[in-house]
This record gives structure tokens, sequence and C-alpha cells, in this order.
């Protein structure tokens, strides 16, 4: 259980932050980075939220989203050094990535094939849900570059969530347009 009795304690006056086992990273950590785009990216699917409540099952999903992120900025708070844990560390599992590929697929048949790439406009939910998908893809690329720095190690299933997130977010936006029926789609070359 959590248990927050002070919000502020004066140890991060330094530019210093406390991991989860302990450890304190400078604020600018790579890791540190991945787990606040984790974090930013929740908040903009809060606030694509805001705009979802007359789509009951694309909200109950979204809500299921938000509790899922903060698992995954747990699992980055929680570096896995590859000695025994005092205590089971909360990860990104399987079944989390798979839920979001079922949810994919449900959303996308109910859409109308792509005939070009969609602008991120449209309604106020989907233009939200475009952003936090935005944010999503910097947080992936912030957890790819992680796992690409010498000891430290992000789980495959933490990445695959991620980068399922994003293709989530993306065809929820498509849907939140009236199924795709009000996307709007970019032209090339349009204003030459």
């Amino acid at each position: 259980m959590v248990k927050l009795n002070k919000i502020y304690t004066r140890t991060g006056d330094n530019g210093t932050t406390g991991l989860v086992a302990g450890p304190r990273r400078l604020k600018s950590d790579l890791r540190v980075d991945a787990y606040g785009a984790v974090d930013e990216s929740n908040a903009f699917v809060g606030l694509a939220r805001q705009h979802t409540a007359d789509i009951p099952a694309l909200d109950d999903a979204l809500m299921r989203i938000q509790n899922d992120l903060f698992d995954l900025g747990a699992d980055l708070a929680t570096p896995d050094t590859g000695e025994p844990p005092q205590y089971e560390p909360l990860r990104i599992v399987t079944a989390q990535v798979t839920w979001l590929e079922t949810e994919i697929d449900r959303l996308n048949a109910e859409l109308e094939p792509l005939r070009s790439f969609v602008l991120p406009a449209g309604s106020p939910a989907s233009a939200m849900l475009h952003v936090a998908r935005t944010v999503a893809r910097r947080a992936e690329r912030q957890m790819v570059a992680l796992a690409n720095v010498e000891g430290e190690i992000v789980s495959k299933e933490a990445i695959a969530y991620i980068n399922r997130l994003s293709d989530f977010l993306f065809v929820a936006a498509r849907s939140a347009n009236d199924k795709g029926q009000a996307d709007v789609l970019w032209i090339p070359g349009k204003n030459r």
C-alpha cells in the first residue's frame, strides 16, 4: 500500500531523486526522464478522458491504461540490477500487452481503412488522444535509449507495452472521431 504523509521532503533540492529501491539519481538521468514521459503521457490520457465520458467503452479502457501507466512508471523506477530483489518489484507483464492488442483489434474493426495519414485533429477527444500518443512515442524512445545504456535493464514487456500503447491511442483517436468518419486526412502538397 502506498502511504504519502508529506508531499515535500526537500531531498530533491540538490537535483536528485530517489528510485523505488532507494538509490538516488540526477533528475536529468535517462531513467528518470523515461518514467517522467510515461507520467506525462498518463496526464494527457487523463485530459483526453475529460472528453470521452460519452464513449463508455473507450473511457473504461483509458481508465485501465492510466492504472497500467502507473505500473509502467513503477517498473522503470525500480531498476533491475540483476541481483535477487529484497521484495517482488512491480513489473509490466505480457497480459497487459495482450490486453492492449485485443483493444486495438476491437477498435480497429469498426474503422474504415486509411487512405492517407491522419492529422491530429477532429474532436477534442481525438486531438487529446493524439497528444497522448506522441508523448507515449517519446517515452518509448527514451525507454529504448535507456535499454541501450550498459548496465541499465528495461524489460521487453515494458517496451512492448509502450509501443502498443501508442498504437492503441492512434486507433482510439480515430474511434473518437466518429469511428474515423470525422478524421482529418493529410493531403500531400495541398498548400504548395
